[in-house]
């Protein structure tokens, strides 16, 4: 699956989540999930969560706390897909 398919698919599972919808109308890799998109950090489980669910695969405790940005969940996500 290639980054833009992940993207997309990051940012309709944050919808249900982010309290700043506007921002994530205009989202890049580069927004910060918690910072940017007001996810706090209970719910950014939630979201590792439905990914592991929409994916197929599993995110560890070291690689979920990587996550900051969408780009960093889309490189995991698509480390995973192989």
């Amino acid at each position: 699956m290639d980054e833009k398919k992940i993207f997309e698919e990051m940012v309709n599972i944050l919808k249900a989540y982010a309290k700043n919808q506007d921002l994530l109308d205009k989202a890049t890799l580069d927004t910060h999930i918690l910072n940017d998109l007001k996810v706090n950090s209970a719910r950014l489980v939630d979201v590792i969560i439905r990914c592991e669910d929409v994916y197929g695969i599993s995110i560890d405790d070291d690689e979920a706390d990587k996550i900051r940005t969408i780009g960093d969940a889309v490189r995991i996500i698509k480390q995973k897909l192989g």
